[in-house]
């Protein structure tokens, strides 16, 4: 079965092309924003006499988003990865679990999608 195959899934070139820019440009957002968290994953410096007990808190919380946010996009950076390697290779809009199509609509809202919606 070819990428272009399957009940709901099937892709036209330019449903195709429209799906390739999307996922190129959330690679981009995501790559962009990985630099900036990155540079916000330094250890916080916690001057006990600079800084009051309440913002030491804040920060250290801040922190802790950060690290998670980051984890989440690193996450999505390789769902989308996937989902560009998939195109490349024929198979993008097929689900990874039962062969079927991945409907146009759900690749739409999730580009990054292996899986159809009675699957995933």
């Amino acid at each position: 079965m070819s990428g272009r195959e399957g009940g709901g899934g099937h892709l036209t070139p330019a449903q195709e092309a429209e799906l390739r820019e999307i996922l190129e440009g959330e690679l981009t957002k995501l790559e962009r924003s990985l630099g900036v968290s990155e540079e916000a994953l330094r250890p916080v410096e916690l001057d006990q006499t600079a800084v009051g007990r309440l913002s030491r808190i804040d920060n250290i919380q801040n922190q802790g988003m950060v690290r998670e946010l980051h984890g989440r996009e690193q996450s999505r950076l390789g769902a989308v990865v996937g989902a560009l390697k998939r195109l490349e290779a024929g198979q993008y809009g097929l689900c990874a679990r039962c062969g079927g199509g991945i409907p146009f609509g759900r690749l739409l809202v999730m580009p990054e999608a292996a899986e159809c919606g009675g699957c995933g």
